[in-house]
């Protein structure tokens, strides 16, 4: 049988609760309008009996004029309206027809009883009765619709009550109590008891509920049954992956702060073993043209070789996944097009590496490479600072000794000459200017010492400068300031040492030819490049600069063409001697052409 939902129940009992309510009122309006003349009735049913008395009154007195205005009213009162509404009641009908022939009758015979009291009160007697009876039927008929009024009110009370109590009770049945059970089972849940089912067999929306919360609680319980174990395998695999980052950080850390050597990628596979699980690892590095490893790494000290035998070239030609047996598993270690070598995975028979396996070893394969990528690098660029070393150590003693041995070659050429000839004045000009240029060559020798080391010792061009201050201050009695505004500018080797020769070489000159008090050494930078100003306020430089420092100038110019600038060497109009040079450094160049 079809069972309604519990909305439309609902609206079933409010249809049927307004129904009893709106009938009830529509009776109680019908038995109230039928009411609604019956005073009226009975008054003008109790009229008739004044009126007969006053017919018969009026004529005993024989006052024609009020006689006839009394018969007009009391015809008009047998005739009143409110008597229609009794047509149905045919007690009252009768009564009224009796009453109204019994008083034509008796209308003719009051004029013959003239004067005779006691007959006319006689036969008004009947006529009286007939009246009272009337009146009182009119007024049993009140009545009853009265008692009838209030029966249809008491028995739409009883209904209402009775409807009311029928609605509570189903409420009650089919909504309060499935409710009630469905908050309990709630509470047993919330109390972690999910062993609890509802019984609620209705095939409504609390049956759906109930049926859905019993599905709901069943769900729970196996979920819960297996959270504990589904947590643990949540927490080993979160575990596992800690320590896989973990591993991979801590691999990436030691190739970013240094290369590591052929023990740590030893100690890199020791370490991969537990974390990929597996027995059996291999790491075998071999150089660019070979086909053998000049390395082979086998955590654990198994001794076991098995890439070796078969050849580990086979393995590096081969790729990924596909190995030198059926359970094999080779990763090589290649960056930028260059095999440095292969990781080698075995496995038993039948088993298969995992993919986030396969993925490890693929990343720490990557790595290995970046790190020996890395070490050929490093070892690459330390070569080409070997060389550049090596040439700018042999432009230094080309621009430096090298120039002045060739000086002195030339006077010991001449020497020769003047031997021969006997040429006494040239021979003491020779054995001066020899002299002269040993003293001077010793002196460049040890610059160049000095520069090297302050090079390789020292903090920089201005920890040179400051050192060759120092030097200077020392060795004369000038005031030597230093105006050093090149802090953040990046100055490349060679134009470090070319600037700091051309210090140098004009101080020097300062020092030994200005007879000067004051020295000031300026190094200024702007959007253009950088300004260097040596400036002393001693004799100024003579007519014949070239003659009194043949080769120190030669030095300066080209040191300053190796730098693709330009310098100056003046007379200042304030007195002394300034030596200008400015040039574009290399970082501006870049920048200019980005």
């Amino acid at each position: 049988m079809r069972q309604f939902s519990i909305v439309t129940r609902i609206n079933i009992a409010l249809a049927c609760i307004v129904t009893l309510a709106v009938g009830t009122m529509l009776a109680s309006y019908w038995l109230s309008d039928k009411t609604d003349s019956d005073a009226h009735a009975v008054n003008v049913a109790g009229s008739l009996r004044m009126q007969s008395y006053r017919m018969a009154w009026l004529t005993q007195q024989q006052d024609e004029q009020k006689l006839q205005q009394a018969k007009v009213q009391f015809n008009q009162s047998w005739q009143h309206p409110v008597f229609t509404r009794f047509m149905h009641n045919v007690r009252i009908v009768a009564q009224f027809e009796a009453a109204k022939q019994h008083w034509q009758q008796l209308e003719p015979q009051l004029a013959q009883l003239s004067g005779q009291p006691a007959q006319i009160e006689q036969a008004l007697a009947e006529q009286i009765q007939l009246l009272e009876q009337l009146v009182s039927y009119i007024q049993q008929d009140a009545e009853q619709k009265v008692r009838s009024f209030r029966t249809l009110q008491l028995v739409a009370l009883l209904a209402t009550v009775l409807l009311s109590a029928i609605v509570i009770y189903w409420l009650k049945v089919m909504v309060q109590q499935p409710l009630e059970a469905l908050t309990q089972g709630a509470k047993r849940v919330a109390m972690g008891d999910f062993t609890h089912r509802l019984s609620v067999e209705n095939n409504d929306e609390l049956g759906t509920l109930a049926h859905s919360f019993n599905k709901m609680n069943d769900s729970i319980a196996y979920m819960y049954g297996n959270l504990e174990q589904r947590v643990e395998q949540q927490t080993e695999a979160l575990q596992h992956s800690n320590t896989t980052l973990r591993f991979l950080y801590n691999t990436a850390q030691r190739i970013s702060e240094h290369v590591p050597e052929y023990v740590d990628f030893n100690q890199i596979i020791t370490e991969l073993k537990p974390v990929v699980k597996l027995d059996e690892l291999e790491l075998c590095l071999f150089t660019e043209e070979g086909d053998k490893p000049y390395m082979q790494l086998v955590p654990g000290g198994s001794g076991i070789a098995p890439c070796v035998e078969q050849n580990c070239g086979d393995c590096l030609s081969q790729s990924e996944n596909i190995g030198c047996s059926t359970q094999q598993y080779n990763y090589l270690l290649q960056r930028e097009r260059k095999k440095y070598g292969v990781l080698v995975a075995r496995l038993p028979e039948g088993q298969q590496l995992a993919r986030w396996q396969q993925q490890l070893l693929a990343s720490v394969a990557d790595q290995l490479a970046l790190a020996l990528s890395l070490k050929s690098e490093e070892q690459q660029v330390r070569r080409l600072a070997l060389m550049q070393e090596r040439t700018v150590i042999a432009r230094e003693l080309h621009d430096s000794l090298a120039q002045a041995l060739s000086y002195l070659k030339i006077q010991v050429t001449r020497l020769n000459k003047a031997t021969q000839k006997d040429d006494k004045a040239t021979i003491a000009d020779v054995s001066a200017e020899l002299k002269q240029g040993l003293d001077a060559a010793y002196r460049q020798l040890r610059e160049l010492l000095t520069t090297f080391r302050l090079k390789v010792d020292g903090a920089g061009l201005l920890s040179a400068l400051q050192t060759t201050v120092k030097q200077l201050t020392e060795q004369s009695d000038l005031q030597i300031q230093l105006d050093y505004q090149l802090t953040n500018v990046p100055l490349a080797p060679h134009e470090e040492i070319h600037l700091l020769q051309i210090i140098r070489e004009a101080s020097q000159n300062a020092v030994h030819h200005s007879q000067g008090s004051e020295l000031k050494i300026s190094l200024q930078h702007s959007s253009e490049g950088i300004s260097l100003a040596v400036e002393d306020n001693g004799v100024g430089i003579p007519q014949a600069a070239e003659k009194l420092n043949h080769y120190g100038l030669a030095i300066m110019q080209e040191r300053s063409k190796h730098l693709g600038g330009s310098i100056q060497i003046k007379a200042r109009q304030e007195g002394g001697t300034g030596v200008y040079f400015s040039f574009a450094p290399e970082y501006l160049l870049q920048q200019q052409m980005a």
